[in-house]
């Protein structure tokens, strides 16, 4: 069974829009957060700003999960695809429609296993790099794969060779400390981070993920990211306010 998620000022999704009737089943967020949601976001963004859509789909970049409805201009449609929403859309979408659009954005998510989470950093496969809330640590693509292969085997010791063999695609050992320089690359990014003590040096030879970090084995609570502090702060009502300072303003 699908999942979306609903951010709006309702609880609930209006019938016109409410993917349960096509057979999906509603997220609430986790503990109110949706910084875990791998899911499509159904977003009821008529009472927004062109600025606050903008700013929502500036914070959930580079996640791409929120359809964001009621957007009637097709230039700000084309803009907010530009900057991150997987989909913009007139109020006029149907339930149909919305649930084959939401349908398409949600096979993309199954197609890889595109995150992983290891305590407070996030990996992601599709940018190849990996983040800290809304922080990106800039991992060149093998300082990237390095730690995406040892997060295979959390924990388990991940030979030269072996790192050789499946991020660099070389199966011979050669005359090179490649390895030595990628790693240490990588554990000053995430020195940088706080996550200094995430990659180890095993005394056999190879790396692991770091076996003392409790987090990296048992349930971690995460902070929320960008785009739960951006909702915790946007005026819903901001559009309306507007037009009836507008209003008065003409009015005297």
């Amino acid at each position: 069974m699908t999942t979306f998620g609903w951010v709006a000022p309702t609880r609930e999704p209006p019938d016109h829009w409410n993917m349960q009737l096509a057979g999906w089943t509603l997220c609430q967020g986790h503990g109110g957060s949706r910084a875990d949601c791998k899911h499509v976001l159904v977003c009821d963004v008529r009472q927004l700003t062109q600025a606050q859509r903008a700013g929502m789909a500036e914070a959930d970049r580079p996640a791409w999960r929120l359809i964001m409805l009621g957007v009637e201009e097709a230039a700000e449609r084309a803009h907010l695809l530009t900057i991150g929403c997987a989909e913009a859309l007139p109020a006029s979408t149907s339930l149909r429609e919305l649930a084959a659009r939401a349908r398409r954005v949600d096979d993309m998510f199954g197609m890889l296993p595109r995150w992983r989470t290891l305590g407070p950093l996030t990996l992601d496969l599709f940018h190849r790099d990996a983040r800290k809330g809304a922080r990106w640590l800039h991992l060149h693509p093998r300082e990237f794969g390095v730690l995406w292969r040892l997060a295979d085997q959390p924990g388990e010791r991940v030979t030269r060779q072996q790192l050789l063999k499946d991020v660099w695609r070389i199966n011979s050992a050669p005359e090179t400390n490649s390895v030595e320089v990628h790693v240490s690359r990588l554990r000053s990014k995430l020195a940088d981070a706080g996550c200094e003590k995430l990659v180890e040096t095993v005394p056999e030879g190879g790396y692991r993920l770091g076996r003392d970090l409790p987090f990296l084995f048992a349930g971690a609570t995460h902070e929320a990211d960008a785009l739960d502090r951006y909702l915790r702060q946007v005026d819903w009502n901001a559009r309306e306010k507007a037009r009836s300072h507008f209003h008065n303003c003409g009015d005297s």
